[in-house]
């Protein structure tokens, strides 16, 4: 009789030593920054796990998936833990640089990447010196109008005392328009705001406020209007993201878009459903914490 409990325990007892083995699959194949990689986790004999994505990040879900926002040589780590058994797993992702600039904007709701246009240089390149000299950290979204768009850069907005001037401020210069028949306001359109009205006959842009565009679906008879109303012929593609998108058409050829936003529409949402006041001011800060080019 002891004989047979013996051998009905002994599994038991082999299985409970057994170690964690460690082990994961990297499933996405997007090797250009920035990227979202799913890891596959492939552990065995494991009740807890602890992920490092080589970027200061981790995470204890059992499958991960991440967002890289720059290039590098990333080292991913996956603990496998059972009681006070570890076993480690290690794989090296090396991320190249975007062909496009692409910038991230980290914002106190969530951060937004961009993409911008080489069609709009002046646009891109002043937007690019600002963004490395620091110039947007700590500056409020000022303007913000749901099923329009969400306005910044202006540096007097790390002020409050002067929140009477909001949306008057800049870097002391402005750009030269850049209308382009392919920058259209479709929904996460970055464009350049500016001075309206007669004082503005050129058009410049302001040197630093800019705007990301909301705006709402359009019908197809309605946007045809406004096009040809503005003397504009749009192409089948930008018909289509009007339509299941959304955008602001009826600012295009006036205001100078300059790039698009590619991940982070529902940051973008997000920032629009913010409360306002009755000068669409956000009543709780939104921040810009910081700008980056993506290199």
């Amino acid at each position: 009789m002891s004989r047979n409990i013996y051998w009905i325990v002994l599994p038991f007892l082999l299985v409970s030593c057994q170690k964690p083995m460690a082990d994961f699959l990297i499933q996405s194949e997007d090797r250009v920054a920035p990227t979202t990689i799913e890891f596959d986790n492939k552990s065995q004999n494991a009740d807890a796990y602890e992920w490092d994505f080589g970027d200061g990040n981790q995470s204890s879900d059992f499958n991960a998936t991440h967002q890289y926002s720059h290039s590098g040589r990333y080292v991913v780590s996956l603990t496998a833990k059972k009681g006070n058994k570890v076993n480690i797993s290690t794989q090296e992702i090396i991320l190249a640089a975007p062909v496009d600039c692409h910038i991230l904007m980290e914002t106190s709701m969530g951060n937004m990447t961009f993409k911008l246009s080489d069609a709009t240089p002046e646009h891109r390149d002043n937007f690019i010196k600002l963004t490395k000299d620091g110039f947007y950290e700590g500056i409020l979204f000022h303007r913000v109008i749901q099923g329009f768009m969400a306005q910044g850069g202006d540096p007097l907005t790390k002020e409050s005392s002067k929140k009477g001037s909001w949306g008057t401020g800049g870097p002391g210069y402005t750009v030269p328009a850049e209308f382009v028949d392919s920058l259209v306001h479709v929904k996460g359109a970055l464009a350049a705001a500016r001075t309206g009205g007669p004082a503005n006959p050129e058009k410049r842009s302001s040197g630093s406020q800019f705007y990301i565009v909301q705006g709402k679906k359009m019908d197809k008879d309605a946007l045809m209007k406004t096009a040809a109303k503005l003397g504009i012929r749009y192409s089948e593609k930008q018909i289509k993201a009007f339509t299941e998108m959304g955008g602001t058409p009826f600012l295009d050829q006036n205001y100078t878009v300059f790039g698009q936003l590619v991940e982070g529409f529902d940051v973008l949402d997000a920032i629009c459903a913010t409360k306002t006041n009755a000068s669409d001011q956000p009543e709780s800060e939104v921040k810009i914490l910081r700008v980056s080019v993506i290199e």
